[in-house]
């Protein structure tokens, strides 16, 4: 991915306020219900520091004020370690890798129903390919409705240090991934841009309900 986001801290302001509605937008559709989802924006590779939502908070209300910046490790910065402007996502610490690894510009973690079951169904197998849709030609680099796109599907953990080096092995054994799904949990989503990682986010979604609706889940046989 070229560096085309080789951005200052000084467009920090701008870049929350496009933030906040991206992931309105993403509210919208029903994909951070509660306070599902965390996403961030990239504002500068070296030294690496992002702005990320706060923990706790419902996302499809989100303001600028919302918003923390982040250094390596998804640790808050000196300057936003204010007890009281409450603490970044507990998976900052993924999306620093996934910026680090494919240098993305943002990184936007929604919960759908449709990905939450695929990847549930699909983590024994790793993954599963998306293919035959004309809606994959969505996804930067993708051409063809004919061309084959491997989601693949990482084991969910609260272990954010174990998740974060799985995630950087499977970057490094695909490069050019433009998503990734965590069993039972949701999709993790990328690109160069805030509004090239939405697009992905709804191309992603969109064929994820097609896969759901044809695929013979087992039944819920809980109490």
């Amino acid at each position: 991915m070229t560096d085309t986001l080789s951005l200052q801290l000084d467009a920090a302001p701008s870049l929350a306020e496009g933030l906040c509605r991206v992931v309105r937008e993403l509210g919208a559709q029903g994909w951070c219900q509660g306070t599902g989802g965390n996403f961030s924006v990239t504002l500068s590779r070296d030294p690496l520091r992002l702005l990320i939502t706060r923990s706790g908070l419902d996302k499809r209300r989100l303001g600028a004020g919302d918003l923390l910046e982040v250094g390596p490790g998804g640790a808050a910065a000196p300057a936003a370690s204010n007890p009281e402007s409450g603490r970044p996502s507990a998976e900052a610490a993924l999306h620093c890798r996934i910026v680090s690894r494919t240098g993305a510009g943002a990184v936007l973690h929604v919960h759908s129903v449709a990905d939450t079951l695929l990847g549930e169904h699909f983590a024994g197998r790793g993954g599963f390919t998306l293919s035959g849709y004309e809606m994959l030609k969505g996804l930067e680099g993708v051409a063809s409705h004919l061309e084959e796109v491997f989601v693949p599907v990482l084991a969910n953990s609260q272990d954010m240090a174990l998740l974060s080096g799985e995630i950087e092995l499977l970057l490094d054994r695909r490069p050019g991934l433009h998503g990734l799904l965590l069993a039972g949990h949701g999709l993790y989503a990328w690109g160069e841009t805030l509004e090239q990682a939405r697009r992905h986010v709804e191309i992603f979604e969109f064929l994820f309900d097609c896969v759901a609706r044809r695929t013979p889940f087992e039944p819920f046989c809980g109490g």
